[in-house]
């Protein structure tokens, strides 16, 4: 048994291969049983092994645990890491029919070279009951007419075997929640702790309103705008030239050297205070050029860095919706214009036409061919055609 983290070996050999001709022993997950005293902070410990990407079973009997070692397509579990599989369980007295055989079941693992580590966490008697009577909760051991100092006991008995056994003993008894993260962290997230921080990074257009959710929001409309070059236009800060135009100016250059210093000085604060998500907001005018630019090359910086990071754009599919509608408006003028000109056209044929004297369609003899009927003449007589061309 160790005392507040200064850990045994786990138990197994890497040599072992899966017993039962279960998964070889290289893809075996690494599994940590969370135990302890009712009130002592599993439920808190749980919620940063989530955090820290395990996948966490609470309240699973015992005889439940070796079955873990023989299910197949593990690296496929919620929220597992690439060609990692990390399983956390709570095992305490709250079933105590199926808990009686944790000791039993351990022991079977450690026969068959299974690897595992366990954490129990303590608090003393009187935190304890201070924690319950805080919470107004019944303690899980506490029957009829049984105190809760009573309950106590019975469970500090059933869990002694449990609690010689642990790799890990941690006591909460003057810790606050976020000391006794920072304490889970420590043990089982050394050299990792920057992966328990999941950072966002997204660009938007201010012209389409504020973020709202970002822990971060940097402005960058101070610098120049591809959008008044014609030939950058239409483009995104996904597009070669408008990521050449943004960022090779001695004014994103300079801004990025500054805002790179910033993001170093405040991303290992984030992390020690154990802050889980992280919001970083990029904003231009219409979140189609410069955001885009400095979202993307942000994400990149921060993943360099050893940050899980993701990387979206708000507001890019706007702009080419926009994009895509003026197109549309553009082709439909250009048709309307066509159209009127053949239209126009046809109204000046058929003026052609009523100004001979001849329905639209048909052929004079002018137009057939046909010699020309010589012109009436006389003083009464209508001028013709032919005078009237005159």
């Amino acid at each position: 048994m160790s005392q507040d983290g200064n850990a045994k070996q786990p138990a197994g050999s890497a040599g072992a291969v899966g017993a039962g001709g279960g998964i070889p022993m290289e893809d075996m997950p690494e599994l940590v049983i969370v135990s302890g005293m009712s009130g002592a902070g599993r439920t808190e410990a749980m919620h940063v092994f989530e955090d820290l990407g395990y996948f966490c079973v609470d309240n699973l009997p015992a005889s439940l645990i070796g079955n873990l070692f023989e299910l197949g397509g593990m690296s496929e579990l919620p929220g597992q890491p690439a060609g990692e599989c990390r399983i956390a369980v709570v095992c305490d007295a709250r079933n105590r029919m199926f808990f009686s055989g944790l000791t039993d079941e351990l022991r079977e693992l450690d026969g068959r070279g299974l690897e595992y580590r366990i954490l129990f966490l303590d608090a003393s008697d009187e935190k304890l009951i201070a924690r319950y009577k805080s919470s107004r909760r019944r303690h899980p051991l506490c029957e009829d007419g049984t105190s809760i100092e009573q309950g106590i006991q019975r469970e500090r008995s059933l869990l002694f075997g449990l609690r010689e056994m642990a790799h890990h003993v941690v006591d909460t008894t003057d810790m606050l929640p976020q000391q006794l993260r920072q304490r889970i962290r420590e043990l089982f997230a050394t050299g990792q702790e920057r992966r328990g921080l999941a950072v966002t990074v997204y660009s938007f257009g201010f012209k389409h309103g504020a973020p709202r959710d970002a822990d971060l929001v940097m402005d960058v409309r101070f610098l120049p705008n591809p959008y008044y070059d014609p030939a950058l236009r239409p483009l995104t800060g996904l597009d070669a030239p408008v990521r050449e135009y943004v960022a090779y100016r001695a004014e994103t250059i300079e801004f990025e050297k500054r805002w790179h210093a910033l993001l170093d000085c405040v991303m290992p604060g984030y992390v020690a205070e154990g802050k889980q998500q992280l919001a970083i907001a990029v904003g231009c005018t219409g979140g189609q050029h410069r955001s885009v630019v400095l979202a993307e090359s942000t994400g990149e910086y921060l993943k360099a860095r050893g940050y899980r990071v993701s990387v979206a754009h708000r507001d890019l599919k706007l702009a080419e919706r926009g994009r895509a509608a003026a197109g549309a408006g553009a082709a439909g003028a250009a048709g309307a214009g066509a159209a009127g000109a053949a239209g126009a056209g046809a109204a000046g044929a058929a003026a052609d036409g009523a100004a001979s004297g001849a329905a639209p369609g048909t052929e004079t003899a002018g137009d057939a061919g046909a010699p020309a009927a010589p012109a009436a003449s006389g003083p009464g007589a209508a001028p013709g055609p032919a005078a009237r061309a005159e």
